[in-house]
């Protein structure tokens, strides 16, 4: 908190210089705390532990007393030292010395051959075959300190950190609503400095439903990817409002479909799209039903969840949603599997009126733009040659001749039999 008033300041100035209305009711929200900054550097350290139980978090000179029950603590080899030196040429003996054992605590030690010689008001604590130990007030008045200061230092360190607290509930809600715009701020320069340095492109909207899209990517696999990634179309629109899409696994339909749903996203929460040109109408909600995985703690396979998540796009899609559906049907055996795939296909066509992209290995849904309108067939391009294939990663019109599953179990290392 403290190094994020420290920076306000500047970034205010900053901001100042920024024609951009929305930005300045942001610079607006955010105050300046001079005071609760100059508070936090008088009492906290540069750099503090991240537990207050460690303590070392109250700067030095913040507090008095604090300073004094730290000075005991850590100063007690001084003073002992001193002590020894005093003692030693007070009574001018040279074999007295000031230690400490578990035991008995501060003691103070003269040999067997001097120890005649010890003021009355030495207590003796302890006798050893050579010398002899004592005790005397002023020592054991500073051991009494020197044992509790460290818990002292501690507990009164925690009091000071929770009154700081206190000092700054009566500022709570401006620091919330600062916070928050904070916050904001940094979406926006992210999102700003993503669309200039990865060359993203305005969105233009329009109040037809539809999407289309020109050459576009997805935002995280194009970032990993050590290749180029292989930019695609898009076009669905009330006379193409579902595309069948087929191709081999591992050819990029998940992908086309994912970097779709993230473009529309980014453009309706405001932000560059990495596309060379966006043109998007009206989405209510984006519904999707991709990946396999169970429930075992709710006691559902993956196929039940894969007919839950479908029912919920079933029930509450509408004209105005983007719905992706990938490989609908494969939890369970290929002819039930085959008639639930065509029959949400149907039902998002015909009835929902849905944007659809809908992925399958079941080429009898490329049938489908033939019974229906607003249906087409799209594939993910792919060549063999010999034993190997090539997975092309573009989008073609029409549907895909064959699975190439064989070929991806060979590429994964199945056996050939």
């Amino acid at each position: 908190m403290r190094h994020a008033f420290q920076q306000l300041p500047a970034l205010r100035d900053m901001l100042a210089d920024v024609p951009c209305a929305p930005v300045q009711q942001l610079r607006d929200k955010m105050g300046e705390f001079s005071e609760l900054r100059e508070l936090l550097e008088k009492a906290i350290i540069d750099a503090p532990p991240v537990l207050v139980r460690d303590g070392g978090v109250i700067a030095p000179g913040y507090n008095e007393e604090l300073d004094e029950w730290r000075a005991l603590a850590d100063g007690a080899t001084d003073y002992l030292d001193k002590l020894e030196v005093r003692e030693r040429e007070r009574l001018g003996l040279d074999t007295l010395k000031v230690g400490y054992n578990a035991v008995h605590g501060y003691y103070i030690q003269i040999s067997r051959g001097q120890s005649q010689h010890a003021p009355i008001h030495y207590v003796r604590r302890q006798t050893l075959k050579n010398a002899e130990r004592y005790i005397i007030p002023e020592l054991k008045e500073y051991e009494d300190k020197v044992l509790t200061s460290k818990g002292k230092a501690l507990a009164l360190e925690k009091q000071l950190y929770d009154r700081l607290f206190d000092m700054l509930l009566p500022h709570l809600a401006d620091l919330l609503q600062s916070a928050s715009a904070l916050a904001e701020l940094d979406v926006l320069i992210n999102l700003a400095e993503r669309a200039e340095t990865l060359n993203y492109c305005c969105p233009t909207f329009s109040d037809k439903p539809g999407i289309r899209i020109v050459e576009g990517r997805h935002p995280v696999v194009e970032q990993v990817l050590k290749e180029p990634f292989i930019a695609n179309p898009l076009t669905l629109s009330p006379q193409r409002r579902m595309l069948i899409i087929t191709g081999p696994n591992m050819g990029g339909k998940s992908t086309y479909m994912r970097q779709t749903a993230l473009i529309a996203l980014l453009a309706w929460i405001g932000s560059y799209v990495p596309a060379e040109k966006v043109d998007i109408g009206p989405i209510d909600r984006i519904f999707t039903r991709v990946g396999a995985a169970d429930d075992l703690a709710s006691g559902r396979s993956t196929f039940m969840v894969e007919m839950t998540e479908t029912a919920n796009i079933l029930h509450n899609a509408t004209e105005h949603s983007l719905v992706l559906m990938d490989e609908i049907g494969r939890g369970t055996s290929t002819y039930d599997g085959l008639s639930l795939a065509w029959a949400c296909a149907e039902s998002l066509a015909n009835k929902i009126k849905a944007l659809t992209l809908f992925a399958t290995h079941y080429f009898e849904l490329t049938q489908l733009p033939e019974k229906m309108e607003g249906v087409a067939n799209v594939h993910l391009d792919a060549l063999e040659h010999g034993d190997t294939i090539a997975f092309m990663h573009s989008v073609q019109d029409g549907a895909a001749s064959k699975s190439y599953g064989l070929a991806v179990a060979a590429l994964a290392g199945c056996r050939k039999r």
